[in-house]
């Protein structure tokens, strides 16, 4: 079975954020969500679920970030 990046969509509180994607995005978006639901479109989750989740893991495996982040503002700006 492959192993999503994206595997568990928690609720927690949010913030309201608005952003614009592409329609490509937005279908591959469609066919993630679908891919986490065992194949299925119907009853997959909304995109709009996928996208925090997505960003959090991209920023939790991000080296660079978490280097710099640790450095300090300081050195993140040279």
């Amino acid at each position: 079975m492959t192993q999503l990046k994206l595997s568990d969509i928690t609720d927690e509180k949010s913030v309201r954020l608005t952003i614009e994607v592409s329609v490509r995005l937005h279908r591959e978006l469609l066919a993630y969500a679908a891919v986490l639901n065992n194949g299925e479109a119907k009853d997959a989750p909304d995109p709009r679920r996928l996208i925090p989740p997505m960003i959090e893991r991209f920023m939790a495996t991000d080296r660079d970030f978490a280097r710099l982040r640790k450095d300090g503002p300081s050195r993140s700006h040279r």
